[in-house]
C-alpha cells in the first residue's frame, strides 16, 4: 500500500525558506510524476510544483523563480526548497503521486491518486 509522509513543515518569517520533504514508501514513486500542492483554510487546493519521472519540472505562476521541486530516487524522497516566502505561501502541502511517467495534467490534482497527509507551512509578515 503507498505511503506518503511530508515533513518540514513548520513557521517563518517573510522572505525566509523552507524545505519540505515527502518519504514514499510502498509505490514505485521512482518511475512515476510527484507533485506538491497547498490548500489554504477557505481556499481549493492548487498546485505548487510536478516532477515527472524524467525530472522534468513545471511551476505555478505563483511560486516559478522561487520554488524549487526535486526528487532523490534513491531514498524514495521529493523535495520542495521554498524561498522568499510570502504570508500568502501559508497553507497545508501536500505531495502527491500519480501512476504515469509523464505527469498527466500536472497542475489538476484530480489526476493524483497517491495523497500524503499534508505540512504545514506558516509565514509571518
Amino acid at each position: 500500500q503507498a505511503r506518503l509522509v511530508e515533513s518540514g513543515g513548520g513557521s517563518v518569517q517573510s522572505g525566509g525558506s523552507l524545505r519540505l520533504s515527502c518519504t514514499t514508501s510502498g509505490y514505485p514513486s521512482s518511475l512515476f510524476c510527484l507533485a506538491w500542492f497547498r490548500q489554504a483554510p477557505g481556499k481549493e487546493r492548487e498546485a505548487v510544483a510536478s516532477i515527472g519521472g524524467a525530472g522534468n519540472t513545471i511551476y505555478s505562476e505563483s511560486v516559478e523563480g522561487r520554488f524549487t521541486i526535486s526528487r532523490d530516487n534513491s531514498i524514495s524522497t521529493l523535495y520542495l526548497q521554498m524561498r522568499s516566502l510570502q504570508p500568502e505561501d501559508s497553507a497545508m502541502y501536500y505531495c502527491a503521486g500519480q501512476e504515469y511517467a509523464v505527469c498527466a495534467r500536472p497542475l489538476e490534482p484530480h489526476l493524483y491518486i497517491y495523497w500524503g497527509q499534508g505540512t504545514q507551512v506558516n509565514v509571518s509578515s
